[in-house]
This record gives structure tokens, sequence and C-alpha cells, in this order.
């Protein structure tokens, strides 16, 4: 039966004065709380209780099937001075299905989905479902405690990206095949565990219309998406994976939305989320809006949405995409088609303020989570304190590094002496910012190749070339990100409508590259050389990095207290050294702990121990030797 109710509604007093005035300063950072659709009790009735921020209106409704869709059974009262609608309405339970109509200035009525619903209706439906009561209790405390009083910069952080719709399939027709999130939550941590990653970092969990948009067109920023469950299963994922010892990052997308009718864009039948000017309101390459960082209640909707995530969800980090786009005006864009900012400049003076009060606020809030940049330009300080001027994000992509390293690592070796810099020119710059070194899913698609088809050679070549990368990556100074399937040498492209290839992994060659990552990465957790000065020119020292001639490098990795310090050697070409003499900083031994043809020498086995003579290289004091096969790669450790 339809609901029906033609009087006049009177405040119902859940948003209070005081609520729309923060809301309006942008600084209700749990507005979440306040709109959308929650359960309440109202005259002593049950049901649910709407309010949907919509300023440019003549009027909204609230419709669903509890009403027959009806735009006339449930209208909404403004609330004084604030844009703000609002509705009681008794007798809804969880698991509806619920839009805001939405009649414009001009008399049009849109349907549009609720902006804070926090659960969505299954692609290609679009309505928003009024959330279930959360039940769930959490039992991660040990690992959010430890959290909160851990510098992650001085931290061990491997990350290992997913998308989870594609990184395994069950045999199954329902929901094409996707693995739930409780599903996925075991399969998955065992199988970081193994390997030695850190932390989970996830692709396009926030719900988006589009599969092939990867999650990064979002609709729906407060509702995880119902591809894999509901939200108090994605809250058991979470758990899960803190109980095994295992962080997640989510990809976050501040910096556009797409035109989706049901969506934000032209929210109230004007530009309302995005600007209204389309020289700064609109992505022209991606066909999306821009948020305007301007108004505040925009800046409030999407810094309460990190804060949601964070303190909701306990995720332990957000990577924010494309930062770089909303940092510049210009982005994208055509002489002409941009407008510059008040002092003339290209620099989008809201986006940064927006950056330092985001990032400021997470940290206020001391929960130990990480804020990431993905910024693909020199922009200055993006780690860096903003009360020193800086964006205050906690890390930032290595994108440059990354871009240099696989031009290098593509080339074939006999050019490569050629472009010795590309691998040292990351190493004049590793201290100016924080840095995650990434080889990300970007670099797997779009006739790009999958990492292993990036390497030159025959088919055997192709995997040692891509363990002296992975070697010569494990020692560089940055945290370190690999994208699924780059462990066991998935072949092709990766493509978001198939499982990985997981057979491969059974394969000789694919296995002992998986093996051989997995040693590298449990070595990196083990020794604090490799991440405690990430940051710091003691962490890092040269051997030579000017053995271009034979493709060379040699480096040390240094602990704070100078202790189980790793030299590292890789050859990057296919002529093997018999009897190459690396220059040491100090006499003494210094054991092998890992080789590109055994991989990590574990306990009970025979490590080589190569003894230091007196005798200068490479600038060095000391010397050792040691074979270096073809494409021949070691870590060695010192004290």
């Amino acid at each position: 039966m339809a609901v029906r109710d033609k009087k006049k509604q009177t405040e119902t007093g859940f948003i209070t004065a005081g609520d729309r005035y923060l809301f309006g300063e942008g600084t209700h950072y749990e507005i979440y709380n306040k709109l959308g659709a929650h359960p309440k009790t109202f005259d002593g009735k049950n049901g649910y209780y709407f309010a949907v921020w919509a300023p440019h209106a003549a009027s909204v409704s609230v419709v669903g099937d509890f009403n027959n869709w009806d735009p006339d059974a449930c209208p909404m009262q403004v609330l004084e001075t604030s844009g703000i609608y609002e509705r009681f309405i008794p007798g809804i339970k969880p698991g509806e299905l619920y839009k805001f109509a939405i009649t414009t200035q001009t008399g049009k009525v849109i349907f549009k989905a609720d902006p804070f619903a926090q659960y969505a209706e299954y692609r290609p439906g679009t309505a928003s479902i009024t959330a279930f009561n959360d039940s769930f209790r959490w039992s991660d405390s040990t690992w959010v405690q430890k959290r909160e009083s851990t510098n992650p910069r001085e931290a061990a952080i491997s990350i290992y990206e997913v998308h989870l719709g594609s990184w395994k399939k069950k045999n199954r027709p329902e929901k094409d095949g996707y693995y739930t999130y409780k599903e996925a939550a075991a399969e998955l941590a065992a199988y970081v565990k193994e390997m030695g990653y850190t932390h989970v970092e996830l692709m396009g969990i926030a719900e988006h219309p589009y599969d092939g948009s990867w999650g990064y067109q979002v609709t729906g920023y407060y509702a995880p998406t119902s591809r894999y469950g509901t939200p108090e299963e994605f809250k058991y994922f979470v758990n899960y994976m803190h109980k095994k010892g295992i962080g997640v990052i989510l990809d976050w997308v501040p910096a556009h939305f797409p035109r989706d009718a049901h969506g934000l864009a032209d929210f109230d039948g004007r530009a309302l989320f995005e600007y209204a000017d389309p020289r700064k309101g609109e992505h022209p390459d991606w066909g999306t809006k821009v948020f305007d960082y301007e108004k505040h209640e925009v800046s409030n909707f999407l810094i309460a949405n990190a804060l949601y995530w964070i303190e909701q969800f306990h995720v332990d980090g957000l990577r924010v995409d494309a930062v770089a786009s909303m940092l510049y005006l210009d982005y994208g864009r055509k002489d002409g088609e941009w407008v510059a900012n008040r002092y003339g400049g290209n620099q989008n003076l809201e986006a940064i303020e927006f950056f330092r009060h985001l990032n400021s606020i997470v940290a206020q809030r001391g929960h130990g989570a990480m804020v990431i940049a993905e910024e693909s330009t020199a922009w200055p300080l993006v780690t860096h304190d903003p009360k020193e001027g800086g964006l205050g994000f906690t890390f930032k992509w290595n994108m440059g590094w990354m871009h240099d390293f696989l031009e290098y690592m593509k080339l074939d070796p006999y050019f490569r002496k050629f472009n010795h810099h590309k691998m040292t020119f990351g190493l004049t710059y590793f201290n100016s910012e924080n840095f995650i070194l990434v080889l990300s899913h970007d670099e797997v698609v779009h006739l790009k190749c999958s990492m292993i088809n990036k390497m030159p050679g025959l088919f055997e070549d192709k995997f040692a070339n891509l363990k002296a990368g992975y070697t010569f990556m494990l020692g560089h100074p940055g945290k370190k990100l690999l994208f699924m399937g780059q462990d066991f040498g998935q072949l092709h492209e990766w493509d978001e409508k198939v499982s990985l290839d997981w057979h491969l992994a059974e394969e000789d060659l694919h296995k002992d590259l998986q093996s051989y990552v997995r040693d590298l990465l449990h070595i990196y957790q083990k020794h604090p050389a490799l991440y405690e000065s990430d940051d710091d020119w003691d962490g890092f020292s040269w051997i030579n990095a000017n053995d271009g001639d034979r493709s060379i490098y040699s480096f040390v990795r240094y602990a704070k207290n100078h202790k189980k310090s790793l030299l590292f050697v890789c050859n990057f070409t296919p002529v093997a050294r018999p009897d190459y003499r690396v220059g040491v900083p100090k006499r003494g031994n210094y054991t092998v702990i890992l080789d590109n043809e055994h991989g990590a020498y574990k306990t009970g086995e025979k490590a080589p121990v190569l003894k230091a003579v007196k005798s200068e290289c490479d600038g060095q004091p000391y010397s050792v030797s040691l074979p270096l096969p073809a494409y021949g790669t070691a870590i060695l450790r010192f004290s």
C-alpha cells in the first residue's frame, strides 16, 4: 500500500541547527550519521529517517517499493537555511529499495540515488537500499592499537594490489562468479601471508555502475559495492585481514565522478557537487564531473567519507586516485579550456586547501591511518606537513621511478648501458618525499603488456630479467607495491572480466619466480635496513652507480643502528661475471642471504660467506669477489 501524507510535516529534530551549521562550515566529520537513511523511532513508531542536501530543488520526496515509487506519496520538508530535506517514514525496514524524487526549478522530476546510502542495489539496478542495523562485532583491537602507535614511514610496507572481482572467480553463475567478501577473506589472507605482503590494496570497493571503470567512477561513496556482499560482510573482510596481521588499503576517488543520471551529476537539477563552469567542472579526457572543492558542503561530503572508511570500516589507509588532476586547473585541458586561479596560475587553490584539511584531520583523529597520493608530477612537498606548506600525505606513489624502471627493463640488454641513468636517477631524489615504489594495474593494461612480457629475450630470459628487476626494487628506498599476477608472471594483460591464470603458478618458471618474489618479501620484512630509513641518506649508499658498460649496480642499505646492513649487486645483462669484485665499506664476513639461482638461504642451509680483503675497489677500502651469473643478483648481509 502506498504511503500518503499530504499534511505538513514538523521537524523531527534528528538534524539540529548545530548539525546544519557544521555542515555549512565543512567541519561535520560524522555527517553520514545525519544525512542518508537511518533506522529511527519517532513518535513511538519504528521506521527510517531520510535526509538529503538539495538546495536548488523546488521539492523533494522519498520513493521506493513501499510507496510504488510515487513522487507525491512521501514529500520531504526543507530545513531552514540549509538546503537539507528530511522525512521520517514509519514501517520501513532494512533492505528496502529507495531513491529521492527531486523536482527541479524547471518542474522536471529526476530520480537520484542517495549520496550517503550505505548499501546499493546490484548492477544494473541503481537504487539505494536501507541499511541493516549494524550488529557487527569487531575483534581487531590488538591490530588497531598497534597501528595507532606505529609510524608507517619507518615500518615494513609491501602492498599487494588487488581487483577483487578478477583475482579469482567461483564456478557459478551468480554475480558473474564473484567471490563474496567473506569468501575472499580467507583465501586472500592466506596467499598474502604466505607471500610476505603486509597489506592488500583493493581497487573499486565504493559502489560504481560500470565494471569497466574498475571502480574509479563512483556513484555510491558510502556504500561498499554489492558485487561482493553487504557492508557487514565487508567489515568481516577487514576484521579477518587484521586478525591475520594484514592491513587493508582502499582506492579512494575524490577527483571526479560519472555523469550517470542516478548519481551526483546535476544532483538537484543544477551543478551541486561539481563546479558549475564546465572549464573547471568537467574532465574532457574522462567524460566525468569534477568536485567543487570550494563548496564547504562538498568538501565535507568527501572528508567525512574518508573518515567513514577509516572509522566505520577500520581500513588502514586510502590511496587517493588522480591527485594531479585535482591540483592542476589545466590538467587534460588545452589553452582556452581552463580557468586560471585568482593569481593567474594553474593551481587549484581549493583542492590544495582540501588536501591540507583532509590530511590534517585524518592525522588529528589519531587512528594511524595512511593517506597515499597517486600524484604523477613533481608537485613539491606532497608528503610534508601542511604547516610547512606541504599537502600532508603519508606517502606518494613514485610514478617517476616506475616509468624509468620499466623503460630500462624493457630494453634489450645491449642497449641498457646507454640508459644506465634510468635506474640511478630515482636515487637522486628518493628522500624528497616519502615514496611507495609501485608497479600498478595501470602498467599491465591497454596494450602495455603484462609485466613478464615487457621483459626482453627468450622466454627463460624474461623470468631472469624480472628477478633482477624485483631485486633492485627491493633494495631501492621506498615502500613496495605489486599488482596481482606480477609475482608469478601472469602472461596476458589484466582483464577485469576474467580471473588471473592461477594454473601458471604450477608451471616451473612461473613457480620459481613466485618463490623468488616470496623470498624477497620475507627478506624485506625481516631486515629493518630495508624500511627504517627510506627517506634518509643515512639509509642508503652507492657502492658503484657508474658501472654502465657492464650494466651492474651495487649499493648498501643501512638500518638506523647500522647493524645487519645489506649489500645489493644486480647484473642486468646475460653476460656472466665469474669473479666480479665489488667494493665494501668495512672488513669482516659478508653472508649471501639470496641469489638469483638459489633464492633465499633458509635456516639449516649453508649460505656462502665471503671474507672482505684489504683491496680498494669502487672507492671503498675493502672488497669481496663473487660469482655473478647472467642476470645475476646477490644480497649479502654484514655488520
